[in-house]
């Protein structure tokens, strides 16, 4: 498919870019946009050759948020549709087999950081920064904040709700909205070197584990164990997970067969 907001590239490493591609507009998310990039999510995930996939912005930052250039003008039955389309890229992601890694620059605000958290893994540039902000023209980010909060926690998600202030790399890292920093000019090369070891993994494995956590996540504890138990009984069966174990008794690197 032709993409015109977004840029789809998929490397031999098994991994696929996605770099969202309003520079101008600091990467703003228009339903344009969000109907591309839930495509492109689903499109990916459904491709053999696809195994992880990186999403970027291109030019000065990573995701500004929503356009409100069409904000004006809707009945409240519109604005809830423009809303959720908006934040279906963030709930497919979670219903997605394949991780999901986010390369942030810049800033990531509002829906872009909503993005960054709902992504699987997140890795940034030292100068980078995040924030809820859309309290600062009178509106919120209680979409975002869903898996902001699941990220770092009920306290720390209002605070960033209801005051709208950007964070530093370094605090978004400490409250645990990202797993790695690396300086500004050796990012692209360090998240795209993460994402093709992670492919190196039994794509299998890597899929019923992703699958299986969002699906425990809201069980109880014990519920929790008995689902993960199940899933970990299914993998066992798989010619990924003999292969796996033959390759590491023999000492070698395993060929896996994605079944």
């Amino acid at each position: 498919m032709n993409y015109e907001t977004i840029i789809v590239e998929t490397g031999d490493d098994f991994v696929a870019q996605i770099t969202l591609n309003r520079p101008e507009q600091l990467n703003t998310f228009t339903t344009a946009l969000a109907k591309e990039l839930n495509h492109a999510f689903l499109d990916l995930d459904a491709d053999r050759q696809v195994r992880v996939i990186l999403v970027k912005g291109a030019g000065k930052v990573f995701c500004a948020g929503i356009d409100v250039g069409d904000f004006f003008g809707k009945s409240a039955s519109e604005y809830r549709e423009w809303i959720e389309c908006m934040e279906n890229p963030l709930v497919t992601i979670s219903r997605m087999n394949k991780p999901v890694i986010a390369q942030v620059h810049g800033v990531a605000a509002a829906n872009g950081a909503g993005l960054v958290a709902a992504a699987d893994l997140a890795i940034a540039s030292d100068n980078s920064r995040f924030g809820l902000t859309a309290i600062n023209v009178g509106l919120n980010c209680v979409g975002p904040v869903i898996p902001v909060a699941r990220s770092i926690g009920r306290k720390r998600a209002l605070e960033l709700l209801f005051y709208g202030d950007l964070i530093k790399a370094g605090t978004a890292l400490e409250m645990g909205l990202l797993n790695r920093i690396v300086p500004s000019a050796s990012l692209d090369q360090e998240a795209r070197k993460w994402a093709a070891v992670l492919a190196q993994k039994s794509p299998v494995a890597l899929q019923i584990a992703k699958k299986a956590f969002y699906s425990a996540a809201d069980l109880d504890y014990y519920k929790s164990f008995e689902y993960m138990n199940e899933a970990f009984a299914r993998l066992c069966t798989t010619e990924d997970a003999e292969e796996g174990i033959k390759a590491f008794l023999e000492k070698r690197s395993p060929e896996w067969k994605e079944k």
